[in-house]
């Protein structure tokens, strides 16, 4: 047994570890591992630095040489947009979402459009066999056929193979599946240590690997929270399989902003690009009680989609409270703001909130139109101005006051362009957006009667 002291060094590199392994952690080597004690391990540390010259000296950032590299276009815009502008030389992509929504037949587009801009690409699948990756490949068109794939699970192989191809962006589909020696493949420890061998691997030929991650069952990344650490960009393709609409977010980018989205619909050829989603998601809307329009922004694009709620009465204890494409706990509290400030109650209730399209979204922004919809159909009067739905924006507090949200003038230009009118949402000093200050006055608007569009306004 090891003292309370003892430390064991690699005989090979010097490293140190606190307990014997069979291999180094260092540099591989087995059986190099010796005991010492502590302080004499902390001395052959400074002793290999000596060796080596020295402590390290640190050098200013203005003296730093940073090359700035060309980025390489994937060919769609919705991907570029979310990347930051494109892919960086030498970086990691982490691309994760739900079995089938879609997330391989997005990593072939792109490398199918790169291919066809003249770099040289690879495909690697350690899920599929190559007949079932062409079979999709046939789908997306004659671009996808010619890129060259690997049918390999094994990582030493895809590391040999990068090194002989050395090409300018590789997907691995998936890193789950890469086995590693004495590792069972999708286990932590394999997963980790294949993300450094193929972080290290890119950093020093210059290759874009995109790696395509499982999901849990929870819709997290699976595998150790250090996979997302390793790599540089993370991205996160998500919808509902029901529908044909795909939103593809940032959750880590080193090389642009997180707040971005793209938006896609599958069809029979394989993902098309939405340019105008607003006009997707609020096309079929229509003045009625529960709906309204909600003026939203996605990073640096503004969005239009309807929010529509239901609520019904019902004898169950406790009521229901269902919501989708929001987030669940943000539908609880502006439930309490109506219920203590603007006198509606719902405690006899069921509530239910949809964001029409299976878009997601998150933003505090979505407050008032969460609070717009679920009022009117509590009245059972529909919201509307000219004969559309009501549009509005806008975060609730606690105590009921109605808050600014950014971008407000992207937002009411983006309501004027589908043609609606008045925009309800905090006071912004701008004609077009119809302040209002507080929910206390929702429900007198909504007990007025008639359409609900003219008492608001007498009450804001």
């Amino acid at each position: 047994m090891a003292g309370k002291g003892s430390q064991y060094r690699c005989s090979e590199c010097g490293h140190v570890a606190f307990t014997w392994t069979g291999q180094c952690g260092g540099c591989g080597a087995w059986n190099t591992l010796e005991q010492v004690s502590a302080p004499a391990a902390a001395q052959a540390v400074r002793g290999g630095r000596a060796k080596s010259g020295g402590a390290p000296k640190p050098v200013p950032l203005r003296d730093v040489k940073a090359e700035r590299s060309e980025r390489l276009g994937t060919g769609i815009a919705e991907l570029d947009r979310v990347l930051g502008g494109g892919l960086v030389p030498g970086s990691l992509v982490l691309l994760g979402g739900a079995p089938g929504i879609g997330k391989s037949t997005l990593a072939g587009m792109a490398l199918a459009n790169i291919a066809g801009a003249g770099n040289e690409v690879l495909y690697v699948s350690g899920e599929e066999s190559a007949a079932q990756v062409r079979r999709r490949a046939e789908r997306l068109g004659e671009a996808a056929l010619s890129v060259p794939m690997l049918a390999e699970p094994s990582l030493e192989s895809v590391l040999a193979a990068l090194e002989s191809e050395r090409p300018a962006a590789c997907v691995i589909d998936s890193v789950q599946t890469l086995a590693i020696p004495d590792a069972a493949p999708g286990s932590v420890g394999a997963i980790r240590a294949a993300t450094s061998a193929l972080l290290e691997t890119a950093k020093r030929l210059d290759v874009t690997l995109i790696l395509i991650g499982h999901v849990t069952k929870e819709g997290s990344l699976a595998g150790p929270r250090a996979l997302e650490h390793l790599v540089d960009c993370v991205l996160h393709f998500e919808g509902e399989r029901e529908r044909t609409f795909r939103t593809l977010r940032a959750l880590k980018n080193r090389f642009g902003a997180t707040s971005e989205v793209g938006v896609f619909e599958m069809k029979q050829g394989g993902l098309v690009e939405v340019v105008d989603p607003s006009a997707r998601f609020v096309g079929e809307a229509r003045p009625a009680p529960g709906s309204v329009v909600l003026c939203a922004m996605e990073g640096t694009r503004p969005l239009l989609v309807e929010v529509q709620a239901l609520v019904a009465p019902t004898e169950i204890v406790p009521p229901r409270r269902t919501a989708t494409g929001v987030d669940r706990n943000r539908l609880a509290l502006v439930l309490a703001v109506l219920t203590r400030h603007a006198g509606i109650s719902l405690g006899t209730a069921d509530v239910f909130v949809n964001v029409a399209g299976g878009v997601r979204i998150d933003e505090p922004g979505a407050d008032l139109a969460i609070a717009m919809a679920v009022a009117s159909a509590h009245s059972g009067r529909a919201l509307e101005t000219d004969g559309k739905p009501l549009a509005c924006f806008g975060e609730i507090g606690l105590t009921g006051e109605i808050r600014y949200v950014a971008h407000a003038d992207r937002r009411v230009a983006e309501a004027r362009k589908f043609g609606l009118g008045k925009v309800l949402g905090p006071p912004a000093g701008d004609e077009a957006i119809q302040g209002l200050t507080s929910v206390d006055s929702l429900k007198a608007a909504l007990s007025e009667g008639g359409r609900g569009a003219a008492q608001l306004r007498r009450a804001a």
